[in-house]
């Protein structure tokens, strides 16, 4: 006798099937609800449907976010109310302003002291930034590694310039100035290293193999950051980058010609 048949003739044995089909969709829905209970890190959000923001993580400063953004740090400090020495905390909502107006109370954040005794990359860069000389005036920049010049400035995919180095070669500072971030948190950069040279003057030095300066430090030109490294791609090189009030420019255009 078919299989069908002798269903037909035991409705019970319709009911228990249709039972055990819906217990079995219920447990595929709270597996697949549980998976999605795992911590999964959103850099950017919408923070009240206007402006989006970044959830600072531990290692962030102020600077590696504006960094990563493009964006000049002063106006995130601005935004978000942060007073020098720009401390921030981990699950910090930093606004980027990136949709109309964000007046700052939006990012207002109150921090308890468990915050502030967990954030190790949310300290104060240094007391030294605010002392260090490097609020105007004009950078004298210089070539932070000698080498072959394997990809120029675009813009676009490339936002510096990349210097041909074997691994463990001097990478030195391009001017004189305060290191603002040490670290490798910034997914492509691999350990990079930020320098503040002045209020609008910013440089990066990635895909380094060992960074050799904490945050806080000051620098002059040619003093060694780094030893050189190789990119996610297995090249050994220098990625090297000039932001300007933010934004990335030719470093060719700012580097001496010699």
């Amino acid at each position: 006798m078919p299989w069908f048949s002798c269903c037909k003739k035991q409705p019970g044995f319709t009911v228990a099937l249709k039972a055990k089909i819906a217990l079995l969709s219920l447990c595929s829905v709270l597996v697949l609800s549980g998976c999605q209970n795992s911590p999964v890190y959103v850099p950017v959000s919408t923070l009240g449907g206007t402006s989006k923001y970044h959830v600072v993580r531990r290692g962030d400063t102020l600077y590696s976010i504006a960094f990563l953004y493009g964006k000049d740090y002063l106006r995130l400090a601005r935004l978000n109310r942060i007073a020098q020495p720009y401390t921030i905390f981990i699950g910090q909502k930093i606004a980027l302003g990136d949709r109309g107006k964000a007046d700052g109370k939006t990012a207002a954040r109150k921090t308890s002291a468990r915050d502030k005794k967990e954030n190790t990359g949310g300290k104060p860069v240094s007391s030294k930034q605010s002392s260090s000389k490097v609020a105007g005036g004009s950078v004298r920049w210089r070539w932070p590694m000698k080498g072959e010049i394997l990809k120029l400035f675009d813009g676009k995919m490339s936002k510096g310039i990349d210097i041909a180095g074997k691994p463990g070669a001097r990478v030195n500072a391009a001017a004189d100035g305060v290191v603002v971030y040490a670290g490798g948190n910034l997914r492509g950069y691999g350990k990079l290293v930020i320098v503040k040279h002045n209020d609008h003057f910013l440089s990066a030095y990635g895909n380094n193999r060992k960074i050799r300066v904490t945050e806080g430090d000051d620098v002059k030109a040619g003093q060694m950051l780094a030893e050189a490294g190789t990119s996610s791609s297995n090249v050994e090189m220098l990625h090297f980058e000039i932001r300007r009030d933010g934004k990335p420019k030719d470093p060719i255009g700012y580097l001496p010609k010699n």
